[in-house]
């Protein structure tokens, strides 16, 4: 029986996992762009897609039907082999980033003691596919877009990394698991310790996946797309699917690093216990709604589908609540901790959404001057300020005055380094003055 259970924990559920995750990423990735339009149509007050299916729920699965059969146009004098297999590259590497990746303590498809090294590594691989995409388009508008992204990238994978070294700092260890177990013992998350290194992942992050207001590469303004502007049909699909699992690795990557991982919040208060009954009461709320609304969809099949919607939350409801029930108590940490990873991912998205219907696009010369100029000196002072704090907690002092220490040092630090910024822009005839008056 023994030999049974570790074959099981040795080959097949890393094997399901990842089955679990080429199955389910392509359909939650669409089922991010409809959520990305809603919370788009309601900031600019209006309704977004609702003719496919109730509320649109329908509309990422009709648009992935449209993909499929559009035709494929490849241009004549393009490398067919690269242009071929360039998107393959991008949405490869996003897709392996998620097999070092901990969402929850049981569902990870591998256990590596340098998996955030791992996880950064390969998804930087899929500058690869941009570039080479660009390349073999032999148009002039897809390889500006493939340089500009290979310079953007460069420069706020830079600033990400130190980012994450501060993390590692406080955590002792690279491992995924660890890093968050490391959070449970401390009782505090990470973003609370190092505040200015989450806030320059967050900013690193949103550059790293050429999201606006820093998506230069793809510009529809000037490049018409960049380095996506001759593919059509399903590989410039497949161009989008390796943005949105990227968007998702970084989310992921700033939740265990930052955000306690699968913690629930406060789980160290035992006052707060009560928030261990949100996960079942959440999809009971929804559940709720979706019945209220399935006899007011206009068309019987959207009634339909509002009505099997609201029994798949139901049945989630249920799963969630089974850790209540003691014979099933040993299954709270893996269902309710997965419950919470992904809670903190959306959230983390969702301020994707916010800040891209919220800031206007970056000029390039702009976003090279924040990468070199602010982010990267910014980060290795917080690396420095973190390694202070780690003396200072050494030396016997308490959390809040060596926060105060260091953290305020960094500020200061961020404050001068914007004053001088702002400083050069206003000397006459300098070139970031100049861009400014051009601008």
């Amino acid at each position: 029986m023994s030999v049974l259970l570790d074959f099981l924990k040795t080959y097949m559920w890393p094997l399901i996992f990842a089955l679990v995750i080429v199955g389910v990423l392509p359909l939650l990735a669409g089922y991010v762009v409809l959520l990305e339009r809603k919370v788009m149509a309601d900031m600019q007050a209006r309704l977004g897609p609702m003719r496919v299916g109730p509320h649109g729920l329908l509309q990422p699965i009709a648009d992935a039907l449209k993909l499929l059969i559009k035709e494929d146009i490849i241009p004549e004098s393009a490398d067919k082999l690269v242009f071929w297999f360039a998107p393959i590259i991008s949405v490869t590497a996003a897709m392996l980033a998620y097999s070092a990746l901990a969402i929850g303590p049981f569902f990870q498809i591998a256990e590596l003691n340098i998996g955030l090294i791992f996880i950064v590594a390969v998804s930087s691989m899929g500058i690869f596919g941009i570039i080479l995409g660009g390349w073999a388009s032999n148009s002039h508008y897809s390889l500006l877009g493939a340089m500009r992204s290979t310079a953007q990238m460069i420069s706020y994978e830079t600033a990400a990394g130190l980012a994450l070294v501060g993390g590692v700092l406080l955590a002792g260890s690279l491992s995924t698991r660890q890093i968050v177990q490391a959070q449970a013992e401390s009782g505090v998350w990470f973003v609370f310790l190092a505040p200015i290194g989450f806030f320059l992942y967050l900013v690193a992050s949103i550059a790293e996946t050429n999201r606006a207001p820093f998506d230069l590469p793809e510009a529809e303004s000037e490049l018409v797309a960049g380095y996506m502007t001759e593919y059509s049909g399903f590989r410039w699909a497949v161009y989008f699917l390796a943005e949105y699992a990227n968007m998702i690795v970084v989310a992921s990557i700033a939740t265990t690093l930052f955000l306690g991982g699968w913690m629930r919040p406060f789980s160290g208060t035992e006052w707060l216990n009560f928030l261990d009954f949100f996960p079942p009461f959440s999809f009971l709320v929804v559940a709720a709604y979706c019945f209220y609304r399935t006899p007011k969809q206009p068309e019987p099949i959207q009634s339909m589908v509002m009505a099997l919607f609201g029994g798949l939350c139901l049945l989630l409801a249920a799963a969630m609540a089974l850790p209540f029930v003691p014979a099933f108590a040993a299954s709270k940490p893996g269902l309710h901790g997965a419950y919470w990873f992904l809670l903190k991912v959306t959230l983390y998205i969702y301020t994707f959404m916010w800040i891209r219907f919220t800031f206007p696009r970056f000029r390039f010369d702009q976003l090279m001057r924040l990468g070199w100029y602010f982010m990267i000196p910014l980060s290795i002072i917080n690396v420095l300020g973190l390694g202070v704090y780690k003396v200072l907690r050494q030396l016997a002092w308490g959390v809040l005055p060596a926060l105060i220490v260091t953290t305020g040092g960094t500020l200061l630090v961020a404050i001068w380094l914007v004053w001088n910024a702002q400083k050069k822009i206003a000397i006459p005839g300098s070139v970031s003055g100049m861009t400014e008056a051009e601008g």
